[in-house]
């Protein structure tokens, strides 16, 4: 009876917002205007040819943000930059051996984490501690103190069913707990392709050094370890001080609702190895698309929207950190309605929301969208992760979502944070399903004349998150503000 009672509940709301909601009109203008005109493809590849990559604080970064503000201001929006200054971080030298003696010792392949010390020389022996997560130390815990940990940065094959993974910042957290001097992360990537990254869950310093290695030379120096001790040096210097970086601000803004805003943003650096045409060219200029659209056909919203380009997502959400915190002085955070996120999107399926009441709204969107391209399958999901750019808003309880169901183009997934990020992985058909399916979506939240969610209390949010298994990486990460 429970579940008839809510099934029916289900449908009325389903009615509810077809009643209310007739947007197939601007979606139609918004799907042709973008087939047929998107810049998304063409802008990104001229980022990706004349800045290269997009370091927060570095030069090449300050040409990111002027572009995305020349840009924006050429579509004919109110543009702001919103200017931040924060402790960051940069590499500079690094060198790692590994032998079976500590005098014997030969150069392997590798790449700093993000956050390692300024300046460090370890040598010790080695240590496998698998998937580096806490159920991995239990039995060794005494043998860590002293040694590198050496650790995988997903879940090893061959895992017990269920085995879950940690962000490589929060393995990172564990293995400094237990002692280690330094880590040496595992790709999972085959051909020798390496990754780098935060290794530091508050995007501050970490005291030991973390390095990645290939999956090739990880795997065997594991096989090794069975047998003999193998010992690792990591030397590097690095940088870190205060920097200056924008995020930036195009504001449309509402007819009837100014003062509620659906924030539409992605984070426009990337890390400094390729040129982060994936990570996140095809988020934050899919989103710099989706202004276009709007400017070029005059639509108007309800509410006020503002498409955020966020700096300095790669060295620890300091952007979007910096954008809630200022939100958080001015009093202005309830004015957030909803916020989008978009991070290495592309060809979404559907609709994706932290709120599972948004479904009957979200669903009924989507079979407008359907109507026009049957590609788009109209899935919904329901449910919350970290590590980008909508955490630091759906930690103080604002209902975020995005894209659902699609897929990274041209097998780019192993290439995320390396050298390989380059444009020619890019899917111009792909990144122009971004902007429209996710311009569509802006429109109706910006126009439904109720948004069914609000900000969660504290003590509805601490529920949420439990619920969602998010209470120990937040807790690793010294951001679980409840104290139990």
């Amino acid at each position: 009876m429970k579940k008839l009672i809510l099934s029916v509940a289900f449908v009325v709301l389903l009615l509810q917002a077809n009643a209310q909601d007739n947007f197939s009109n601007a979606f139609r203008q918004i799907n042709t205007e973008v087939q047929n005109h998107s810049q998304a493809y063409q802008n990104l590849k001229q980022a990706t040819e004349k800045i290269g990559h997009r370091l927060t604080g570095s030069a090449n970064g300050a040409k990111a943000e002027e572009l995305a503000y020349n840009l924006f201001k050429s579509y004919g929006f109110e543009v702001r930059y919103q200017p931040f200054e924060v402790e960051s971080w940069d590499r500079k030298t690094l060198a790692v051996k590994v032998g079976n003696t500590a005098s014997n010792l030969s150069a392997v392949k590798a790449v700093t984490l993000a956050h390692s010390p300024v300046k460090a020389n370890v040598t010790a022996e080695l240590i496998d501690v698998g998937n580096g997560l806490e159920a991995d130390y239990q039995p060794i815990k005494e043998k860590v103190k002293g040694k590198i940990a050496l650790l995988y940065i997903g879940v090893l094959p061959g895992s017990p069913a269920g085995t879950a993974s940690l962000h490589r910042s929060e393995k990172t957290a564990i293995a400094t707990k237990y002692g280690a001097i330094g880590v040496v992360i595992i790709n999972k990537v085959d051909g020798g392709v390496l990754l780098t990254g935060t290794a530091s869950v508050t995007g501050k310093l970490i005291p030991i050094p973390a390095v990645c290695i290939g999956l090739e030379d990880g795997m065997a120096l594991k096989e090794k370890l069975k047998s003999a001790p193998q010992y690792a040096k990591i030397e590097m210097t690095n940088f870190s001080g205060m920097i200056k970086a924008r995020n930036v601000i195009a504001t449309l803004k509402g007819t009837e609702f100014p003062n509620e805003k659906i924030v539409v943003g992605g984070h426009l650096d990337s890390w400094d190895l390729a040129t982060g045409a994936i990570d996140n060219g095809i988020g934050s200029f899919a989103i710099i698309d989706m202004a276009r659209t709007f400017s070029k056909l005059k639509l108007q919203t309800k509410r006020t929207v503002e498409f955020v380009m966020f700096m300095g997502e790669e060295q620890g959400l300091l952007g979007s950190k910096a954008y809630v915190l200022q939100s958080l002085k001015d009093k202005t955070l309830d004015q957030v309605r909803f916020m989008l996120n978009y991070d290495m999107t592309n060809d979404p399926k559907g609709f994706s929301t932290t709120r599972k009441e948004m479904e009957p709204l979200f669903k009924a969107w989507g079979a407008e969208v359907v109507k026009i391209d049957t590609g788009f399958r109209n899935l919904f999901h329901a449910g919350a992760g970290l590590h980008s750019d909508h955490q630091p808003f759906m930690l103080e309880g604002v209902p975020t979502g995005g894209g659902a169901g699609g897929k990274l183009p041209n097998n780019s997934g192993p290439f995320y944070h390396s050298d390989g990020d380059g444009f020619h992985l890019v899917d111009e058909q792909g990144l122009k399903n971004t902007v429209r399916y996710s311009a569509m979506l802006t429109y109706a939240l910006a126009n439904t004349p109720q948004i069914p969610v609000k900000r969660f209390s504290n003590a509805e949010l601490k529920i949420f998150l439990e619920r969602q298994k998010l209470k120990e990486p937040l807790k690793i990460a010294g951001e679980w503000k409840w104290g139990d």
